[in-house]
């Protein structure tokens, strides 16, 4: 890695007013700039200053575009290599052509990931930092933006740093006993130990592990499927929610025959609507897929919306698909309560037990936002992301918490049983190990090409 010089387009695909080329790496600069006219000697070239100048093919002598572009020297960089930056024209034509003679110079194309992953392996930034930067190209509300943000600053790093500590000062302990066993009673002081485990490792663990999916959801999300029987109104809520007219809405039963998905931001979180076709018995088999398609959605969700209308009695096929539900997270959205009299509510919600509700007129923005609030407290406890702490991002991160947990966990009963210290301090190190993992102090090469290969190239 040490001698290759990287380059990619590090802008998204497409035609914009401006694209950037990336190069980095030990040639970095005599690469790149030879090709930029009017002709400037290297060392004259001051770091981090903005340059004008016309990008030139030497093969054919031609001008490929006006550009401006940033030299910047190791160390002060993204990847604390030297690295220049060509700011082009965003055609996607023109980027690659750029690009072109950049690597038949002696670049060659950057893999997924591979700036940030250099910055890592440089030192810059730590593994939980450099996985926070695919979590913010990523976030599409600005909590999980926030969350994300929190993370590439380093907040877990020091969470996770804070509890490796204790860990490492009673591993010195338990490893000074096993050097001198004759002093062992001395060194080892079993209850005091346990305790400080338990207050310092397992505890702050614990923590970050209940919070993993209040934080998990905040970055991916969760689908919210809307079921209920035909023309009950479940077109009309995706509509009013998303505040456009995404699903056709009739009055004939049966206008959805296939799903439709969009995402729609509630209070922070991204939540992935699925208005499906109505459940109900049908001979016709475009609704008949319709349906197949609804309960397969529903066995994908994360959170049901059960809508029913109050304007006409429940049904037969409303407690089937109560019966489907009930045991699921789910919500009763009771709609078109401007056409139900007063004790309408009551008879609805009586047969349904066990399911928290909210009534709405969909056709009149009545109760909307009730709604949102209970999709909200159904997905989260916390009043939003500032209330979090350090949040585990991602499944990687929340097995590795678990072992550590498990290991620490051992390790207190190791002192409590006054097990030999030898096999305490295996668990000690299984913890540190676990936890190492998560910031890259101990890391595998499996693992960084399974982390990396999320990004995209000139990421």
């Amino acid at each position: 890695m040490d001698s290759d010089t990287i380059a990619a387009v590090a802008t998204p695909p497409g035609a914009g007013g401006i694209g950037v080329v990336k190069v980095s790496g030990p040639r970095a600069i005599p690469i790149t700039i030879p090709l930029l006219l009017p002709p400037r000697e290297l060392s004259r070239l001051r770091s981090h200053r903005l340059y004008y100048g016309s990008f030139v093919d030497p093969e054919t002598a031609k001008t490929l575009d006006e550009v401006l572009f940033t030299v910047m020297r190791a160390p002060n960089t993204y990847t604390r290599e030297d690295v220049v930056e060509i700011q082009a024209h965003g055609s996607r034509c023109g980027l690659g052509a750029i690009l072109e003679v950049v690597l038949k110079r002696g670049a060659r194309l950057a893999e997924p990931g591979e700036f940030t992953k250099r910055a890592f392996l440089n030192g810059r930034i730590d593994l939980s930092q450099a996985e926070a930067v695919i979590e913010v190209v990523n976030a599409q509300t600005e909590e999980g933006l926030e969350l994300a943000a929190r993370q590439l600053k380093g907040h877990l790093f020091e969470t996770i740093e804070a509890i490796r500590r204790p860990i490492e000062t009673l591993l010195v302990e338990v490893e000074a006993a096993i050097d001198f066993p004759e002093d062992v009673e001395d060194i080892i002081r079993p209850e005091l130990f346990a305790q400080g485990m338990t207050e310092d490792v397992v505890a702050p663990l614990q923590v970050l592990l209940e919070h993993y999916d209040e934080g998990h959801v905040y970055r991916e999300g969760v689908a919210a499927t809307i079921i209920g029987r035909p023309n009950v109104g479940k077109s009309s809520l995706m509509n009013r929610l998303l505040d456009k007219e995404r699903a056709i809405v009739t009055a004939v039963p049966g206008t959805t025959r296939d799903f439709i998905e969009e995402t729609v931001n509630i209070k922070g979180i991204p939540v992935r609507l699925i208005d499906t076709a109505g459940l109900h018995q049908t001979d016709n088999p475009l609704e008949a897929a319709g349906v197949e398609f609804t309960r397969k959605r529903l066995d994908e969700a994360d959170l049901v919306l059960f809508m029913v209308d109050c304007s006409v009695p429940l049904s037969d096929q409303d407690v089937k698909i109560y019966d489907l539900v009930r045991k699921r997270k789910t919500i009763l959205v009771i709609n078109k309560i401007d056409l139900g009299d007063e004790g309408v509510v009551g008879r609805i919600v009586e047969p349904l037990k066990g399911l928290s509700w909210v009534q709405i007129s969909a056709l009149y923005n009545q109760g909307t936002e009730e709604l949102k609030a209970a999709v909200f407290e159904q997905v989260v406890h916390a009043t939003g992301p500032a209330d979090l702490p350090s949040i585990v991002p991602n499944l990687r991160h929340k097995i590795a918490l678990e072992r550590a947990l498990t290991a620490a966990g051992d390790a207190v009963e190791g002192f409590k049983a006054r097990r030999p210290a030898e096999l305490v301090a295996v668990d000690l190190k299984e913890a540190l190990d676990a936890l190492g993992e998560i910031v890259g102090v101990i890391t595998t090469d499996d693992i960084l090409d399974q982390i990396f290969s999320r990004f995209c190239i000139g990421k």
